[in-house]
């Protein structure tokens, strides 16, 4: 527990903000709390609490008492030597039960394997969450030159193969919501930018049985990807 008084900053628009504004009538500590949580994810080298008070949007005040309360739980940690937050060991147990709940990535892995053996590429394991593509697991090519993803880590379904693979399963109607609701994220210059595009490529995912994304994700990665359906038919990963 940090017992030093630490000042309001100024909140800004920020990503917590954003969400509790699409989630009107819940409870806005708890989904501050979770978006804290995300935000800690994305980024291995942990933040400030002043920098993670702005990138959220909300006072340092604020910030710092949600904190405190998910550290006392373990779904952060603090470095005292650094000052900095980073996510806590309870969320990696919370995500294994969601992994261990399919036993899919053991199921994946022989499979990934000899995938990997074929190619000579990595190979990658995602699920789909809403608009974004999760990266549950990888198996890393055998080469010096490789691509490693970080597990956990999580990309826009229109900026990977494997993200565009899962919208290629999915209804008109369901591809329009996520557009909406997102847009189209540019993370390359080769990044999808028109629906119009988007939907050629989704077209050609369809028609050949697996999706490719060119530079669209990383300079200097190409990527092939198929969807994995659940027991329902409905595209998961």
């Amino acid at each position: 527990m940090i017992r030093s008084r630490i000042a309001d900053a100024p909140a800004s628009a920020g990503k917590v903000e954003k969400i509790v504004r699409e989630h009107d009538g819940t409870v806005q500590s708890l989904l501050r709390a979770i978006a804290l949580l995300e935000i800690l994810a994305e980024d291995d080298e942990g933040y400030r609490l002043v920098d993670l008070a702005a990138r959220a949007g909300l006072s340092t005040s604020t910030t710092h008492r949600l904190l405190t309360t998910l550290e006392q739980k373990q779904f952060v940690q603090f470095s005292r030597d650094s000052s900095l937050w980073f996510v806590g060991v309870r969320c990696f147990s919370i995500g294994s039960a969601f992994a261990r709940r399919r036993n899919f990535a053991t199921l994946a892995l022989p499979l990934m394997r000899r995938l990997r053996d074929t190619t000579g590429e990595t190979v990658n394991l995602g699920l789909l969450d809403q608009s974004d593509v999760v990266f549950l697991t990888q198996v890393e090519s055998r080469e010096l030159m490789r691509a490693i993803t970080r597990p956990g880590g999580r990309s826009p379904l229109p900026c990977t193969a494997m993200g565009q693979a899962l919208l290629s399963a999915m209804s008109e109607q369901e591809i329009a919501e996520i557009l909406k609701r997102h847009g189209l994220p540019r993370r390359t210059p080769n990044s999808i930018a028109r629906p119009t595009l988007l939907h050629q490529a989704l077209t050609a995912a369809r028609m050949h049985g697996y999706a490719v994304d060119d530079e669209e994700n990383a300079v200097g990665l190409r990527c092939v990807a198929a969807v994995i359906f659940d027991e329902f038919r409905r595209p998961y990963a």
